[in-house]
C-alpha cells in the first residue's frame, strides 16, 4: 500500500510540473489491480470538483482565474442539471439578478430583474464557455476517500468505473441533489397521478383537474399559481407555519431592502419592519390558513435555514378562492384524500413540493465535515467552505443561494491556489 501511495504521489508531482491548464487530465492507461478488471485511473493536478451546477462552475472559474486547473465531474449530460431537467417551465429567479450572478461575470443588462429559467441557463452556459469550464459529463461519483495525502474519487460511467486522484476535492453537489417525498399512509392505493415537483413542468396538462399540492414553500406556492393560471383547481396543503412576504416593498425587492436595513439595524428590528409592511401590503395571512411563526423571517432563516415565501401572485388567488388551503394529510385512498381535520376530498393528482436534500453522506467517506443526517457542513456560514480533512472543500451549502455559493467559490480558489502554486515547479515541486 505504501508503495502505491508513493507511486501515485510521484505521478501527481510529475503532472503538476507540466503546468497543464487547457487539458488538466492525465490518464494512466494501465488498469488498477492485478485481477485483469480494475478501473481507469485519472491523475488530476488541480482539484476535482463534484457537480456542475452554478456552485461547481463558479469554483472552477475562480480557480482558473488564479491559474489552477480543475476537473468537474457531473452525473448528468449537461451543466446545471437541476435547472435544466428538474424544474418547471415558469420558474424565475426570486431575487433580483444582481444578487444571483456568479463571480467575474454580471448578467447582461438586457435581462429582466427576475430572469426566467431559460435566460438563467443561457447565462450559465455562457459563463462556462467564457471561463473554459468543460465538465466531464455522465460521471456518477460513488465514493470519495482520502488516502495517503491524496483524494481518490471513484465514478461510474456507462457501466464502467473510473478513479480520479488529486490532492483536493471540492464538493459542489449542493443542498438539492435528491428529491424528498414524505411517506403518506395509503399512497400506494391512489389511482391518480402522484409526482414530485422535480417531474412537474406545466399546469397545461392539468386543465380542469383537481390537484393537491403538498408543501407551502416557494415551489409549492408557485406550482399552485401555475395550475390556477391553466384553469386547474389546485389545493395547497399547509402543515407548518410560514412567513409570506411581498416580493417587493417600497419599489425595491424585499431581499434588497432587508439587506440594506441590516447594515443599520439589528435583525429583530428589521424583522418587525418586514412583518408590519407585509401585513399592510398582504393583510393578515392567518385568515387564509397561513399562520406565521413566532420567530421573525430573517432570524428564522439564520437559525434554521428556512426561507420565507416571496409572494408572486399566489396569495391573491388564495384570497379569491381559486386556490384552496388544506390542513395536513391523514391518509390517501383510491380517489380521495382524508385530512387531519376529518374532511375528505377527491383529487385527480397529487404533487409533492417537499423540496430536496443533499446526497453527500452516500458517497463521501469522511464523517467530520458533513452531518450524516442532513448532509450539510457542520460549520456554520461563512466558515463551512473548508472541510475538516486536508484537501476537502465545500461550495453551495450555505443556505444563502447563489450569493453564498459565489462567496464560497472565491474563498476556496484563494486557499487552493496558494497550495497549488507551492506544489508546482516554481515552488517545492
Amino acid at each position: 500500500m505504501h508503495e502505491m501511495v508513493g507511486f501515485t504521489d510521484y505521478y501527481v508531482r510529475e503532472i503538476e510540473c507540466k503546468r497543464v491548464y487547457d487539458d488538466p487530465l492525465f490518464t494512466d492507461q494501465t488498469k488498477d489491480g492485478g485481477g485483469g478488471g480494475g478501473r481507469r485511473r485519472v491523475y488530476v493536478p488541480g482539484p476535482i470538483i463534484v457537480g456542475a451546477g452554478p456552485a461547481g462552475l463558479a469554483a472552477a472559474a475562480c480557480l482558473k482565474a488564479r491559474g489552477v486547473p480543475s476537473v468537474v465531474l457531473e452525473r448528468c449530460g449537461c451543466i446545471a442539471s437541476l435547472w435544466q431537467l428538474r424544474t418547471y417551465d415558469r420558474l424565475r429567479l426570486h431575487l433580483p439578478r444582481r444578487f444571483c450572478e456568479l463571480p467575474m461575470m454580471p448578467f447582461p443588462a438586457s435581462y429582466p430583474t427576475y430572469p426566467p429559467k431559460r435566460l438563467f441557463v443561457e447565462y450559465l452556459e455562457r459563463y462556462a464557455e467564457r471561463f473554459g469550464v468543460r465538465p466531464v459529463f455522465n460521471r456518477t461519483v460513488v465514493s470519495a476517500e482520502a488516502e495517503g495525502g491524496l483524494w481518490r474519487v471513484r465514478a461510474e460511467a456507462a457501466g464502467e468505473e473510473e478513479e480520479y486522484v488529486s490532492r483536493w476535492v471540492v464538493v459542489a453537489t449542493g443542498e438539492n441533489a435528491e428529491a424528498v417525498a414524505p411517506r403518506v399512509e395509503g399512497a400506494e392505493e391512489f389511482r391518480g397521478e402522484m409526482i414530485h415537483t422535480s417531474r412537474y413542468k406545466s399546469g397545461e396538462v392539468y386543465r380542469g383537474k383537481k390537484v393537491l399540492v403538498v408543501g407551502c414553500g416557494n415551489s409549492g406556492m408557485e406550482v399552485c399559481l401555475d395550475l390556477s393560471q391553466f384553469n386547474a383547481f389546485p389545493s395547497l396543503v399547509v402543515r407548518d407555519k410560514v412567513h409570506v412576504l411581498p416580493q417587493e416593498m417600497l419599489g425595491k425587492s424585499t431581499f434588497e431592502l432587508a439587506m440594506w436595513l441590516l447594515k443599520w439595524f439589528p435583525t429583530r428590528l428589521v424583522d418587525r419592519f418586514l412583518l408590519a409592511a407585509s401585513r399592510l401590503l398582504l393583510g393578515d395571512t392567518s385568515r387564509f390558513g397561513l399562520n406565521r411563526p413566532k420567530t421573525g423571517p430573517l432570524e428564522l432563516k439564520n437559525v434554521s435555514g428556512k426561507t420565507p415565501v416571496l409572494d408572486i401572485g399566489t396569495l391573491s388567488k388564495i384570497k379569491s378562492g381559486d386556490i384552496k388551503v388544506c390542513p395536513g394529510i391523514k391518509r390517501v385512498k383510491r380517489h380521495t384524500v382524508e385530512f387531519v381535520n376529518g374532511k375528505e376530498e377527491a383529487f385527480d393528482a397529487i404533487i409533492f413540493a417537499t423540496g430536496y436534500k443533499s446526497n453527500v453522506s452516500s458517497w463521501l467517506k469522511e464523517k467530520e465535515t458533513f452531518s450524516e443526517k442532513e448532509g450539510l457542513p457542520r460549520k456554520p456560514f461563512p466558515n463551512g467552505w473548508k472541510g475538516e480533512s486536508t484537501g476537502l472543500y465545500t461550495v453551495g451549502f450555505t443556505k444563502r443561494g447563489l450569493l453564498g455559493a459565489s462567496m464560497d467559490a472565491q474563498s476556496i480558489a484563494q486557499d487552493i491556489s496558494k497550495l497549488y502554486h507551492t506544489y508546482t515547479c516554481s515552488g517545492l515541486g
